[in-house]
């Protein structure tokens, strides 16, 4: 093979707190080729993209220590470069992708205006010059309206709209090496689609290198030529993609395979990355079916029984719509039509999938069922109950039986307050609500807390932390035990696990059906991940501008779609081709 675009020797990357240094990337090597792209794979602090910041030299110096044998790009070694020498090199040689575009976008400037930024200070053009490349640049990433996102903020932008403004900065001055950061995770699997199809054609066109860091395997298996697997700031693993997906060798790259919900068999509970590295699953994927399938007679079964009973939930063509104004006086002209005319039942012990792509209405539709959002039309009964006439301590009476786990658990939580207190809140409100009910102790408080905390896979120890002290995963499942507290009998997920790591993810997910099973609870559950939301439901709501287009059991809606756009949704999932989702495949 040709010389690296990209060589990467003995790297090696130090952390300072509190005085004292801790390696978190131990002497890697990495090669990126001409044409190629290298796909970094590993879990969140796996090393993955303080790797790629190292390299970049965007690491606070400060707080951090970068050692290298070597690293260079297109030969020249750039290991020792001064910050002025890095300035010409990033943007014009390196480009980065950054995982979140509105944290990366500047909110006070137009989307245009960055970009244009960016030409100007690598290339002696004219400010009308720089802005016809950005407007081709934006048609060429596939932007609708090219010259009036060119005039747009990035808040008036969706989530993939602004991802594509952050590939038209990255590819602006033709960089030799992109480096393209998580850039799909939390995004529509259409959208993500058709953006691994932009960095496909891009690099078909440039002939850049590429180094794709991710979690998901699926993406992997749509972009990258090769693959090297990261753990605990080491490589375990490299090769191409199709010998590392067809024939893993290292227990970890097989569980990060295993733990991703499979489209073509319905497993009783997810495997985990750990239960690999302890040796569990010898006998790989057949063990894991032998093991973990359920078989068709136990689901009819089990469908059977569900469905024998009354519904817990019924929607009857409910609406939430949004007015939009103008003029001085706010003159309504038209309107946001978020929920239309929805009707469909929830059955006690049911979990209820609605998918669909950003802005289809799903997220509005939970919100609506526990009037977070106030609906204008339509009707919402619960147990008999009808929730839309509610009003003061009734509503919150049901609110107690009606809980939302919400996307993002760090939004979510107060950081001034302790795990502890956070989910003790809603015991002490519903508590109090009630007139018949006697008062609970604080010892009896924390004790219940405690208990929860374990019950989600947390030390009753964690009481007095602070959310920052947390992962990810474990943040969510504390807003799992706090939607549990005051012993709901329906829990809301929305998009609760689209931003984790696979294997966080399977933990997550196992989790939820656990309880789901101990509590006898009932879950709406939306997504955007197709594969999780059949691994999880037993019937499944398709939702597209407002309204449902397709409404049927789970296996039989993935296997036989009936609507256009199902069909479309299917097809965008990543991977789906792939051994990890064909139980006739190879072996882990």
């Amino acid at each position: 093979m040709s010389t690296p675009l990209l060589q990467v020797r003995n790297l090696k990357v130090s952390f300072s707190r509190e005085g004292v240094w801790t390696e978190a990337v131990h002497g890697i090597d990495l090669d990126v080729f001409a044409g190629r792209t290298l796909g970094l794979v590993g879990e969140s602090g796996s090393g993955k993209s303080v790797s790629s910041l190292a390299v970049m030299r965007l690491l606070n110096e400060k707080l951090s220590r970068i050692s290298a044998d070597n690293i260079t790009i297109e030969g020249t070694e750039i290991k020792a470069y001064s910050e002025r020498q890095m300035a010409d090199v990033r943007g014009k040689r390196i480009a980065m992708i950054f995982q979140e575009p509105m944290t990366s976008l500047n909110p006070v400037y137009k989307c245009g205006f960055q970009v244009t930024e960016m030409i100007l200070q690598h290339e002696e053009v004219s400010k009308a010059e720089a802005k016809k490349r950005v407007i081709k640049l934006f048609e060429q990433v596939m932007l609708p309206r090219p010259k009036a996102i060119y005039d747009s903020y990035p808040h008036e932008l969706s989530g993939g709209q602004k991802q594509r403004v952050m590939i038209a900065m990255a590819i602006a001055c033709n960089p030799k090496l992109l480096i393209a950061d998580e850039p799909t995770t939390a995004l529509d699997v259409t959208v993500q689609l058709e953006i691994l199809k932009l960095l496909r054609k891009l690099q078909a066109e440039t002939g850049m290198g590429m180094i794709f860091i991710t979690h998901d395997l699926g993406v992997v298996a749509e972009i990258a030529d090769d693959v090297a697997v990261m753990h605990n700031g080491e490589i375990l693993e490299r090769g191409t993609v199709q010998d590392i997906l067809n024939h893993p060798q290292h227990p970890y790259t097989q569980g990060l395979l295993a733990c991703r919900p499979p489209m073509d068999v319905r497993l009783k509970r997810l495997p985990i990355v750990k239960e690999f590295l302890d040796g569990e699953w010898q006998g790989g994927k057949q063990q894991i079916l032998h093991d973990l399938r359920i078989g068709d007679e136990e689901r009819q079964n089990h469908l059977n029984a569900l469905y024998s009973r009354d519904p817990l939930l019924k929607v009857e063509h409910l609406q939430t719509w949004y007015p939009l104004r103008k003029g001085v006086f706010g003159r309504v002209y038209d309107y946001v039509k978020a929920v239309d005319d929805v009707t469909l039942d929830v059955y006690e012990g049911e979990t209820l999938g609605l998918v669909g792509e950003s802005g289809c209405g799903k997220t509005t539709l939970g919100r609506s069922i526990l009037r977070l959002a106030e609906p204008t039309g339509g009707k919402v009964w619960f147990d008999g109950i009808e929730v839309t006439a509610l009003k003061g301590q009734a509503l919150r009476d049901f609110r107690r039986q009606a809980q939302i786990v919400f996307q993002d658990p760090y939004s979510s939580l107060n950081p001034r307050m302790t795990i502890g207190e956070a989910i003790a809140e809603p015991m002490r409100v519903h508590w109090r609500a009630g007139d018949t009910r006697p008062s609970i102790s604080s010892d009896a408080l924390r004790k219940a807390v405690c208990e929860l905390l374990e019950q989600v896979g947390l030390k009753a120890e964690h009481y007095d932390r602070y959310p920052h002290e947390f992962s990810g995963g474990q943040r969510q499942r504390i807003c799992i035990a706090r939607a549990l507290a005051v012993n709901p009998r329906l829990v809301i997920c929305d998009e609760s696990v689209s931003a984790l790591d696979v294997s966080v993810q399977a933990q997550v997910l196992n989790l939820l059906n656990r309880l789901k099973e101990e509590r006898r609870l009932t879950y709406i559950f939306i997504s955007h991940d197709l594969s999780v939301v059949r691994f999880m439901s037993d019937r499944v709501v398709v939702m597209f501008n407002g309204r449902p287009v397709e409404i049927n059991e789970a296996d039989a809606l993935f296997e036989h779609p009936l609507n256009a756009y199902t069909q479309k949704l299917i097809d965008a999932l990543p991977g789906k081709n792939h051994y990890f989702n064909n139980t006739s495949g190879p072996m882990l």
